[in-house]
């Protein structure tokens, strides 16, 4: 049911970006299903759905999931948005410290939880080639406000790969793009993104 398309040329990246809906410009690949939805984690993810019924459905951001289930987030992200998520990994959550996700999973510490997740999310649909367009009109660096009031820098790594610095300047990079809800995009990244607290 799944296959594989193999992206030949970076002009070729760009080109589909629009009809596929997702790309993985790190190795020129991505997964998408028989009908076109692009398929993260295992799953597909349908155009059809929103980001919450979408990323319960992925395996590999299931620790995003019970965080966003924990700060009481669902409901905003099940709204109309249109929202940009750049949603981290699991691996990308086991890659912090000893402790961090379940101290910030504690009832007590749930302001903490919410102000990073909504520094993952910003207001509108941002896409690759809108995130590229951002960072050439700022001269190499888009600044995006979050939800969470702070700031990430989007800067071009190469010529068709996109990576954010955090508050913190910690560097992630977007490893599939473009992958549309019917409430906005998720730009799956390999690193948790951490605003100042």
């Amino acid at each position: 049911m799944f296959h594989k398309v193999k992206l030949i040329t970076a002009l070729a990246v760009v080109a589909l970006a629009a009809p596929l809906g997702a790309q993985d410009m790190s190795d020129g690949t991505m997964a998408v299903s028989s009908n076109g939805d692009v398929v993260v984690g295992g799953k597909e993810m349908s155009r059809g759905k929103d980001i919450i019924d979408n990323a319960v459905n992925s395996a590999d951001h299931t620790t995003l999931v019970a965080a966003v289930k924990a700060a009481d987030l669902v409901g905003t992200l099940k709204g109309k948005g249109p929202f940009t998520v750049f949603a981290p990994t699991n691996e990308a959550f086991a890659a912090l410290p000893a402790g961090t996700v379940d101290n910030l999973l504690k009832p007590e510490n749930k302001a903490a939880l919410t102000k990073v997740l909504t520094y993952h999310v910003v207001a509108g649909k941002l896409d690759y080639a809108a995130l590229q367009d951002a960072i050439r009109k700022g001269k190499g660096t888009a600044t995006l406000t979050t939800v969470a009031g702070g700031k990430l820098w989007a800067r071009m790594n190469g010529p068709h790969n996109i990576v954010l610095q955090d508050e913190s300047n910690n560097v992630s990079t977007i490893s599939v793009y473009d992958v549309y809800q019917s409430n906005g995009v998720i730009q799956v990244i390999d690193k948790v993104l951490l605003p100042k607290m």
